[in-house]
């Protein structure tokens, strides 16, 4: 019998396959939106299983501010994984106590060198989180390559389940001056 960790990976692999060959952004974010959209059976299934993950503690597993804001990673990348990565965050920005309640949490400021692929899964209505085409409820966001942000989620608790070519993620010092998120 397969596992849910195993089905995600698996299901998450096929899909993989499908968008290796493009590059993180607005056009790839539009795509994914378009063709994945909440409405479709690969969202819905990939958001079932890691709501799953994180309900049962085998994904977003891992405290870096508390419990309102956990990740952790699901499989390195292999050539399974079409070498992307696989992970989880888990961040409510309703129950930390250092946010007001409405206001935003700001997670570790971070940059991607090859991009960075999200299917955002609100787990409250209204949870939204900064895209670099703006908040982003249930749906898709895909950062281009060398972006650098704060993680940011209003309205509630979310699990973003993301996928970084070759792994790739660096936790930077953030910018003196405010950042644009790009």
């Amino acid at each position: 019998m397969v596992d849910k960790r195993d089905q995600l990976i698996k299901q998450c692999a096929g899909f993989l396959e499908e968008i290796q060959g493009m590059t993180a952004g607005t056009e790839m974010e539009q795509w994914l939106n378009r063709k994945y959209g909440p409405d479709s059976t690969l969202y819905n299934q990939l958001a079932g299983l890691i709501k799953t993950g994180v309900e049962e503690g085998w994904a977003a597993d891992i405290e870096i501010g508390g419990a309102h804001y956990r990740r952790g990673r699901l499989a390195e990348p292999t050539a399974q994984t079409c070498n992307f990565s696989i992970a989880a965050v888990y961040i409510d920005s309703e129950s930390n106590p250092s946010v007001a309640a409405g206001k935003i949490f700001r997670g570790d400021f971070h940059e991607h060198p090859h991009g960075e692929v999200n299917l955002v899964v609100p787990l409250d209505e209204g949870a939204v989180l900064a895209g670099p085409n703006g908040w982003c409820g249930a749906g898709w966001t895909a950062p281009a390559p060398g972006s650098r942000h704060y993680p940011e989620v209003k309205g509630g608790a979310l699990i973003a389940l993301f996928f970084l070519p070759a792994g790739s993620i660096a936790y930077v010092e953030p910018p003196v001056q405010n950042e644009v998120r790009a």
